[in-house]
């Protein structure tokens, strides 16, 4: 991820990355940071905003609302992303395009797509700690991204997502390899029947790890 983004990100939010794209990661791993959602098949994520920062003289961050403007005034990673969704709602602008990586395991990264940010929220939460208000971002899968509308012959429920599990199994069984050079990064997982052409995502056994360059190459055979 980081070879392919030019860049260390060294945090889950990055509006307009040094000019450029806007990137979050995610995770919905067993005691994940951030409740983040992924719903609708893939198409729809529900993104949670981050905490202030933990020091060691302050307070537990899990305890205080999350900000949107930081002490010197300028906009926190949620403010950027809140104004954004904001102008959108209100007509004043285009939706941002959001390159989004999810989190499966340590140190292993996929990418998810592109997502436009659509809407933001301020929702107020419960925890054991405290009660606290948090940043929800709604972020939808862009036109260019979606899969093609299809009649599906195959029973099982079709997805474009990857579950996790799936991902699992089949990093296991490729050894975290490129199946085509045995490349260990800038890894994905590719559909080995398209998912567009009816290939399901819930088999390991139509999932395939390759590095981006063979996975752009297969791409470009397929087009």
């Amino acid at each position: 991820m980081t070879n392919l983004e030019k860049v260390h990100l060294q945090k889950g939010m990055n509006f307009r990355l040094h000019g450029q794209r806007t990137i979050i990661l995610l995770s919905q791993r067993p005691g994940a940071k951030y409740e983040d959602e992924v719903q609708d098949n893939g198409r729809v994520l529900i993104y949670e905003g981050h905490d202030i920062p933990r020091r060691y003289d302050g307070p537990d961050p899990k305890t205080v609302d999350q900000p949107r403007i930081n002490p010197g005034g300028s906009l926190t990673e949620n403010g950027k992303f809140f104004h954004a969704a904001m102008a959108v709602r209100d007509g004043r602008a285009e939706a941002e395009r959001v390159v989004v990586y999810e989190k499966i395991k340590k140190g292993l990264w996929v990418y998810l797509g592109v997502f436009l940010l659509v809407d933001a929220w301020v929702a107020e939460v419960t925890t054991t700690k405290a009660t606290r208000k948090v940043f929800k971002f709604r972020l939808e899968i862009s036109d260019g991204e979606a899969p093609q509308a299809e009649q599906r012959t195959s029973d099982l429920e079709q997805t474009r997502k990857i579950p996790s599990n799936v991902m699992h199994e089949v990093f296991k069984r490729d050894q975290g390899r490129c199946r085509q050079c045995g490349a260990m990064d800038n890894l994905h997982f590719d559909h080995i029947l398209p998912w567009s052409k009816g290939g399901t995502s819930l088999l390991a056994e139509n999932i395939q790890l390759l590095c981006a360059r063979h996975n752009l190459q297969k791409g470009a055979r397929l087009g």
